[in-house]
């Protein structure tokens, strides 16, 4: 009997052995599964910052993008527009060369009025390059007011509104006007 006693006392115990490593391998599958989804959900926030980051780069670099693409405009446009000062300088001389050129046309010195040609054409040219360009104001065109100034007008019959005379050539710098034309209008 003491056997039998001794044998269901083992079979007691590997009983308990086994229920207690049932829970032990339940305890360490509840921990495995914890761990994963610890896991699973650090890995989550691991992608959104990921994701979040990415985002704040692509905002930047297209901000920066846009910074450079308007700074390097506004410099264009600057240097447009920055020998204005320089071309408004030069226009009374532009004036007082054509001035010297109708005069050389009526002396009789030919070779005066070659050279005088020359200079004039080589400094327009020059100023061409650079941006410069003579306003249309032939006669017989019609008066523009947001392109040319009226000095005077006179009665001249069938040029009512039209253009007679220049007395000052007007001028833009790169498509934008330094000055205006003045002109005589007939009315």
């Amino acid at each position: 009997m003491m056997d039998q006693n001794h044998t269901e006392e083992l079979q007691e115990q590997e009983v308990e052995n086994t229920a207690s490593e049932e829970t032990i391998s339940e305890e360490e599958t509840q921990e495995e599964l914890s761990f994963e989804e610890t896991l699973q959900q650090e890995k989550k926030a691991l992608e959104n910052q990921v994701g979040e980051l990415k985002d704040k780069y692509l905002r930047l670099h297209a901000e920066f993008d846009n910074f450079r693409k308007r700074t390097m405009k506004e410099q264009l446009e600057l240097r447009k527009v920055a020998a204005r000062d320089t071309m408004s300088a030069l226009l009374p001389v532009l004036d007082d060369f054509d001035r010297a050129k109708k005069n050389a046309e009526q002396q009789e010195d030919e070779s005066f009025h070659t050279g005088v040609g020359l200079v004039i054409k080589k400094l327009y040219s020059i100023l061409e390059q650079k941006g410069l360009t003579t306003m249309s104001t032939e006669a017989g065109i019609d008066f523009d007011p947001e392109l040319h100034e009226a000095v005077t007008e006179i009665p001249v019959p069938d040029m009512t509104g039209k253009i007679v005379d220049t007395v000052e050539s007007g001028y833009y710098l790169n498509e934008k006007i330094i000055r205006h034309a003045k002109v005589v209008v007939g009315k």
